[in-house]
Formats: structure tokens, sequence, C-alpha cells
């Protein structure tokens, strides 16, 4: 139970966990869209096959507006930071704010000055042009994550820093150490990854979505739909496997830099050698051990060290005030393992199928596809949570305590401010979710038919109709 005094401490935590989980979604959809978007386009300009122009105008709508719901979200965390989180912004923003500050000046700039010719530019400057316009927007949505990791990273394993005697500050010593913290290219990779890999899935169910639709009505679905359907197939196999690699040298990275946080994600309360991995248990932080544990004898240390004699830490080794919630991140930890394994499985599966020229119309394969539309998004959230409240009780881990980052703000405006925001992001990324999911169901061909200027975020509204009636 949370007592009187921590509860504000606890709503402001929930309050940015709620803002942060519903924005990350956005940049990392933007991230991995933007990578499939250029290869459309690039493969267009090779080939001269108009599949391609009409996947990339079909998927530059949805971009559109997925982009625009990141940037509106992405402001409430800005003013988070100053209202809710004073402590922090004070005391790490002399290194934070600074990384922040460079993800403004480089990556934004560049998506907002290459964004409008990306959307409204097709018809209106050449096709290299307009190409490179769209090359420039993908690659300022990589600089941006560059940036966030690089901050984030810091805070998870923080170096090249000075701690000003007088007021507790975080002073810059080393930007490339900073910058380039032992943790940082584990996690761009991971994010990278995951970014395109939840693209992948959402496009591979949108086209599950119309080869069903079109079997259920007699026909065979078009060559666009089937085009777009394999592509995402093929980018899951690619980095499934890849994911799943690069998650275990994140793992060994943590294991070095962040032990406790790897004691909390196993559920081990005791430091052993040749330990169990726990398939499954319920982490008791008051009696200090995991009820109900299944485990596999020795693929613990395995997994982890990869070595079955390997030390595993346990939570036991470090004081009970700096032990994170063992049971979120148990929990998230193995929800996100148990995503990455179902992504695996569809990526062989659909080799299988590919091979016995059965990609398309396997009525199981596509409802599968279809149900795991959300699959990489879940994933990333999971694997978020299990870093972030990993990473407790600390902000800037082993260094500012999370209850020291906070601002000293009223419980009742919490609670406002908490419900309010609940309130509005329903409303508006609800209908923002609707919008894209009443978009996605016309095909290809329609978006063909449309002008590029109903791309212009106020008119979706316009296009929402012409896609009803072509669908």
């Amino acid at each position: 139970m949370v007592n009187d005094h921590e509860l504000p401490l606890t709503i402001a935590r929930i309050q940015f966990a709620f803002t942060v989980g519903v924005h990350i979604i956005f940049p990392a959809f933007s991230i991995g869209l933007s990578v499939f978007l250029t290869f459309l386009e690039g493969m267009w300009l090779k080939t001269n096959d108009n599949r391609y122009l009409n996947l990339f105008k079909y998927w530059l709508k949805i971009f559109s507006i997925v982009f625009g719901m990141g940037v509106v979200s992405g402001i409430v965390m800005a003013y988070e930071f100053g209202t809710n989180w004073a402590g922090f912004s004070a005391k790490a923003g002399p290194i934070t704010g600074v990384l922040l500050s460079y993800e403004v000046m480089t990556a934004f700039f560049m998506e907002a000055g290459f964004l409008g010719v990306m959307l409204f530019g097709l018809n209106r400057v050449g096709r290299r042009m307009h190409f490179f316009a769209t090359c420039a927007v993908t690659t300022g949505t990589l600089i941006s994550m560059t940036w966030i990791l690089a901050s984030n990273s810091w805070m998870q394993t923080p170096q090249g820093y000075v701690i000003d005697q007088k007021t507790g500050h975080f002073l810059p010593h080393d930007w490339l150490a900073i910058i380039f913290n032992p943790s940082f290219p584990y996690r761009i990779t991971h994010m990278g990854l995951a970014t395109m890999l939840s693209v992948a899935f959402t496009v591979a169910a949108a086209g599950a979505w119309h080869l069903l639709k079109a079997k259920k009505g007699g026909t065979q679905a078009d060559s666009t739909i089937r085009l777009m359907f394999s592509l995402s197939l093929w980018m899951i196999v690619i980095t499934a496997p890849l994911q799943i690699i690069a998650g275990d040298m994140h793992g060994l990275n943590t294991l070095k830099y962040q032990p406790a946080k790897i004691a909390a994600m196993e559920g081990d309360w005791t430091s052993e050698t040749r330990a169990p991995e726990l398939l499954f248990g319920i982490p008791n932080m008051k009696t200090e051990r995991t009820d109900y544990a299944i485990g596999i004898p020795l693929l613990g240390s395995f997994i982890l060290t990869h070595d079955i004699n390997g030390k595993v830490p346990g939570l036991k080794d470090y004081p009970a005030d700096q032990r994170a919630p063992a049971p979120i991140v148990f929990f998230s930890f193995r929800i996100m393992i148990a995503l990455g394994g179902l992504m695996l499985l569809c990526g062989l599966w659909s080799l299988w199928l590919r091979r016995r020229q059965r990609l398309f119309d396997h009525p199981l394969f596509l409802r599968v596809i279809l149900t795991m539309a959300p699959a990489g998004f879940l994933a990333l959230l999971c694997g978020w949570v299990t870093t972030e409240v990993g990473r407790q009780p600390w902000t800037v881990y082993g260094l500012l305590r999370t209850k020291d980052s906070a601002s000293p703000l009223a419980l009742s405006s919490l609670s406002f401010s908490m419900l309010f925001f609940v309130a509005v992001y329903l409303f508006v990324f609800g209908s923002g979710l609707l919008m894209l999911i009443r978009l996605l169901r016309a095909t290809p061909e329609a978006a063909d038919n449309t002008s590029d200027d109903i791309m212009i975020l106020g008119s979706h509204h316009h296009t929402i109709s012409q896609n009803k009636d072509a669908s």
C-alpha cells in the first residue's frame, strides 16, 4: 500500500508513465513507417512499378496522421518535466536538456523543413527531389531517436559528467562519453529494430485484412495488396531474429551495468551460479521470494552469462530501498519475450507457406497475422516498462532518486491533471485511431485516385468519406 506521504509522487509517476506510454507509440510508428516509405518510393523510382507508388501514397496518409499525433503528445511531456519533475530538470538539465535541444535543432527542423514537400510535393517537384525529401524526413526521425535514446541511456548508465559540489547539478565533462554511454549502442539498435518490426506487423495485418476480405467475397486480392503483404513478411523474417540477437546483447550489457534490474527481471532473490530460468512466478517483495516459481534448471545462467556456471545476481544483494518493484518488471519482461517469440514464429511460418505457395490464401495464417497487428507495439511498451521501472528507485541510475526528482505538487492538482490528461488523450488519440482504421479499410488503389492535397491533416474528414465510398 502507498501511504499518504508517497501518494503525490506515485500519481506523478503514473501520470508521466501514461503520457509517455501513449506518446512513444507514435514516434515508433513514424520511424518505422518512414523507413518503409523510403523503401517504397525508392523501389518505384528503380522499377517504375506503380504498385510501389500506390503503396507509398496509401501509407503516406497514415504517416501524416501518426506524425501529427506524435508531435501533439510530445509537447505535453516537455511541460511535465518542468511542472512535475523540477528536481530532475534542475540537476540533470545541464546534460539531458542539452541533448533534447540537439534533437530540436537537428531532427525536428529537418523533419519540419522537408515534411511539406514529402506530403504535398509529389506532383509539384521532380521525382528525385521528392525522394530526397522523403529520405530527409526519414533521416530526421532516426536522428530524433538517436538524441532521445542518448539522453535516456545516459540516465541508465551515466558517465562523462561531474557533480557540482554546491548545487548538486550534473555538469558535462566529456560529451562523447555522455552520448556514447555504455548502454547507448545496444538500446538504439534494440529500439530501431522494434520500430521496424512493429510497423511490419501493422502493414502485414492491413494486408491480411484485405486478403481475407477478398477471399470472403470469392475474389482474389489484387497484386498491390499481395505485394504489400509479402514485403511486410520479409521484413518480419529479417528483423525478428535480429531483434532477439540485439536483445541478448542488451541483456549482457544490463547485467554488467544494472545488475539489480536483471535480478528484478529474473525474479531472483539470492545470487547463485547455475541458476534456473523462471518461466512463471509471482515475486513477493515482503517475503523476499518468488512464489509459485516454475523454472528450467541452468537456463538462467546460460541465457544471462552464456555459461551454465555463470553467476546471476539476486535482489537481496541490494538494500530494500534500492530494489525495483519486481512483480511489474518480472511480468513486463516475460510478456515482451513471449510476444517476440510469437513474432519470430510468424516469420518462420510465412517462410514455410511461401515455399508451399500458400502465403496469400491460408485462412488461419491470415487471421493470426491480423490478430498480431498490435504485437510489436505491445512488446515495445513492455520493453520500456521493463527498462524504466527496472531502473527504480533512480531517475539517474545510482545517483539521483525519483523522490528527489519530483516537484513539490499538491495531491489535488496532480489528481485533477491526471484525470484531465486521461480524458483528453482518450478522446483525441482514440479519434485518431478510429481515423487510421477507417483509412486502412480502403485499398491502395483508392489512394492513387485521390489528390495529394487531401493529405493535409485538417482535411482528413474528406479523405475518410472518399475511402468509405471506395470500400
